[in-house]
């Protein structure tokens, strides 16, 4: 277990965000699915990227020191984990509403206190019908069926549209992604500083719908005048993956084909050298075989001729950037 914030920030000696792994698998392993914290370390206040494992994840990251940053007295009424999830943890920003990205937040909800849930309507949307609606789940949300408990109040994004992150000093910009249920990539902000969430996404040459081609002009415009500290963004499966059965994920080849785009895009190509982008949502496997981490950290890192710095998440991990 790691003891304490890794800085893998090779550009910048003073960092600007800290990335806390509550979840780092995509599908079956529960206890260790998609979910983040992002903080500004200017700020002791954590957004949550996804929530599909959140107390166990808190826990691991317990375990491993991944707290140590925080200064303010913890509350003696909560434990360390409930203090984390009561006192640390602001808002959460949902990029989809599979289970994999939103379990931890559904079983959590009845210990959790208030707090905003930022998404697009869509996503929105699916929550609020497929889960909170008194079938799937009590509605603990400010929507929807009544009665309604009203913890969370629930936040339409506008896409492409710079919004405010309610008790913390980010901000968030949200961008559609192609996957069977629209998913989002969330553009984060601290005063000059980005950093980017990808959610769920296939390749634009796959989907056929240019939305990460949107994103990379985005950040390709942003880039002369901010600086992009880094991304976690998703590889589900190894290249032996056929297209026909991504299902609106990522291999390492086709993540590498995004990549070089962008690279092309941005006019200062040394604001690339050694980009710190970290892997999220590798499939775990129940088959024989080679670890498909294994797999998927070597074919990326065969085909990194462009200088990135590839980090596979792990839960527990804190980075900063």
């Amino acid at each position: 277990m790691s003891s304490g914030p890794t800085n893998i920030n090779k550009l910048h000696t003073k960092p600007a965000f800290e990335l806390i792994t509550l979840g780092d698998t995509g599908g079956i392993k529960d206890g260790n699915l998609s979910a983040f914290l992002l903080r500004s370390v200017e700020d002791e206040n954590f957004v949550a990227l996804d929530a599909g494992t959140l107390v166990n994840g808190i826990d691991v990251a317990l375990a491993a020191y991944a707290f140590t940053g925080l200064t303010t007295t913890p509350d003696s009424n909560l434990r360390a984990n409930g203090n984390v999830l009561h006192n640390h943890v602001k808002a959460y920003l949902i990029s989809h509403g599979h289970l994999d990205h939103v379990g931890g937040l559904l079983v959590a909800s009845p210990a959790d206190n208030s707090k905003p849930i930022y998404a697009l309507k869509s996503v929105n949307s699916t929550m609020s019908e497929t889960y909170f609606n008194w079938l799937a789940w009590a509605n603990f949300t400010d929507r929807g069926i009544e009665p309604k408990l009203n913890k969370y109040k629930v936040v339409d994004l506008t896409p492409q549209q710079q919004t405010p992150i309610q008790n913390t000093n980010l901000t968030v910009t949200a961008f559609s992604l192609s996957h069977p249920l629209e998913s989002t990539a969330f553009v984060i902000e601290s005063n000059n500083d980005m950093f980017v969430y990808f959610g769920d996404t296939g390749p634009d040459d796959v989907e056929k719908q240019g939305k990460l081609n949107a994103i990379w002009e985005y950040l390709a415009q942003q880039m002369k005048s901010k600086v992009l500290r880094g991304m976690v963004i998703e590889v589900s499966f190894p290249n032996k993956q056929p297209d026909n059965l991504l299902f609106g994920h990522l291999t390492p080849k086709w993540l590498m084909q995004e990549l070089t785009r962008f690279h092309a895009m941005v006019e200062n190509k040394a604001q690339l050298t050694n980009m710190n982008i970290v892997i999220s949502h590798i499939k775990y496997s129940l088959k024989a075989g080679e670890d498909p981490r294994v797999t998927i950290k070597r074919e990326l890192n065969e085909a990194n001729r462009l200088g990135f710095t590839f980090t596979l998440a792990e839960q527990g991990q804190s980075l900063v950037f």
